[in-house]
């Protein structure tokens, strides 16, 4: 091996090995909170497809509704974690104190709106075209998980400021707990044990909403009470007169993240809505599919947000060289876990399947499913590392247009074709998904790339500027 060859890759390494120390020790909190995420929503389909695939189907339906609102709070909760990282980076502890008042009453104000939204929706349900005799459960589980939007939203405030400091673990810390309380209240709700009524699948809607309301009290109490936070407690207890011109900042930095979320979660609650048109067997093994999906998702999602954070805090310093490797080295982590999620997905994608549902039909209908599955791997991978470096540098308008444009314009006529026109039902569905991703990460890279080419210019142009004062 020729000596530049060794001599380049020691370079290599000497240049991301802090980036990748950095990632894996912000991304690590972050996957585990992610990986209890999946654990219970693992639980859950287990549990709710024991009990029955009607409670299975109806639970599907639901959550793929809910998604949306709930995907859409947690995308405008981390617009503030590139506002909250740049100003961290520069020690500014009471501007991140007042940032996160600001961000928690504006998060309010839009879960709100999401409650009226959809306590609206719910008189609507009879016209989604799901099967009639799944009604009854689908209206009471949906009560339930309506009133967990509200507590949701001020966690995910707290969440991404802690985020935006570099504190992944205390949120991570919080989530494990609220997912033993919500399994625990599974084992006892759903199928009436140790005394407890049996409520199936509104068990597990009541399990989840007293889980969440605890995670929610937690984190504010870390945030009122522990040391980590006493820097920031004055600017969170005091009134400024700057909360509504930071309030705007927060609102301008996160509407497009929130839009962009559900714009494409949008496009996989339209394919339960579509899966469900087919029957409940292809809607149960949608949401059984969806269930193992996220190993692969949370994974890239755990360090995207990793990458997100070192993002905020390089732009923060005007580093776009940081910026620029920092975000490689997101690629890179990324790349190799859909390479491990995929080949898990190919040798064990039927056992896991077996594990929610026993269901010979449900079964079947699922297996099919597998390969389009690992198909979209990569580019969920992709798109998740320079959508979050994007939403790092807080140049979020792109999000808008390219996540309408991948998951609307282009996912939608192409799930429609392949599931109904062609008649490959909920297969067709997961196949559009990888169409939807591929634009998608081709848009976000050159937009990412056109971000980091004008803040270079930017700070050449204040360089220059303060040089010919100088002289």
């Amino acid at each position: 091996m020729k000596a530049s060859t060794l001599t380049g890759k020691a370079g290599f390494w000497k240049a991301y090995k802090p980036e990748y120390k950095s990632l894996w020790r912000l991304g690590m909190p972050v996957l585990v909170t992610q990986v209890g995420i999946i654990v219970v929503s693992f639980a859950d389909t287990m549990m709710v497809g024991a009990y029955g695939t009607e409670e299975l189907a109806a639970a599907a339906f639901v959550n793929s509704l809910f998604m949306i609102a709930i995907v859409m709070q947690l995308g405008f909760a981390s617009g503030m974690t590139p506002i909250i990282g740049a100003l961290y980076s520069r020690r500014q502890h009471d501007r991140v104190g007042a940032t996160l008042r600001a961000g928690l009453q504006i998060n309010s104000i839009v879960s709100i709106g999401f409650t009226a939204i959809m306590g609206t929706l719910y008189f609507f349900l009879d016209r989604f075209g799901q099967p009639e005799e799944l009604m009854p459960l689908i209206r009471q589980y949906y009560l339930i998980i309506l009133a967990t939007l509200l507590p949701m939203a001020i966690f995910n405030c707290c969440q991404q400021t802690a985020n935006g400091t570099t504190d992944t673990a205390t949120p991570m810390w919080m989530i494990l707990g609220a997912n033993i309380i919500n399994i625990i209240g599974n084992y006892l709700l759903i199928g009436g044990r140790f005394g407890c009524p049996e409520l199936g699948l509104a068990g597990a809607g009541i399990s989840t909403l007293t889980a969440r309301c605890m995670a929610t009290v937690g984190i504010l109490t870390a945030f009122l009470t522990s040391k980590r936070y006493r820097v920031y407690r004055n600017g969170l207890r005091t009134p400024s007169p700057e909360t509504a011109a930071i309030r705007r900042h927060v609102w301008l930095t996160s509407y497009p993240v929130m839009i962009q979320s559900g714009v494409e979660c949008f496009l996989w609650s339209f394919g339960a809505i579509v899966s469900g048109w087919f029957g409940k067997i292809q809607l149960a093994s949608y949401q059984v599919v969806n269930t193992i999906s996220q190993l692969g998702f949370m994974t890239y999602m755990s360090f995207g947000i990793a990458t997100s954070i070192r993002v905020a805090n390089y732009t923060g310093l005007r580093d776009t060289n940081g910026i620029r490797r920092i975000t490689s080295a997101g690629l890179h982590l990324n790349l190799l876990l859909s390479t491990i999620a995929s080949a898990i997905f190919l040798i064990g994608g039927s056992d896991l399947i077996r594990i929610f549902t026993p269901d010979p039909e449900v079964t079947a209908a699922a297996l099919l499913l597998i390969a389009p599955l690992i198909l979209y791997q990569y580019g969920d991978a992709i798109q998740l590392t320079y959508a979050n470096a994007l939403r790092g540098t807080s140049n979020v308008k792109p999000l808008l247009w390219i996540s309408l444009t991948s998951y609307i314009v282009i996912g939608i006529p192409f799930l429609l074709l392949l599931a109904k026109g062609l008649s490959m039902k909920n297969v067709g569905v997961y196949y559009s998904f990888s169409l939807a991703l591929i634009v998608a990460s081709v848009l976000l890279y050159r937009s990412f790339r056109s971000t980091i080419a004008k803040k270079e210019l930017e700070t050449s142009q204040t360089v220059a500027a303060g040089n010919s004062e100088t002289d």
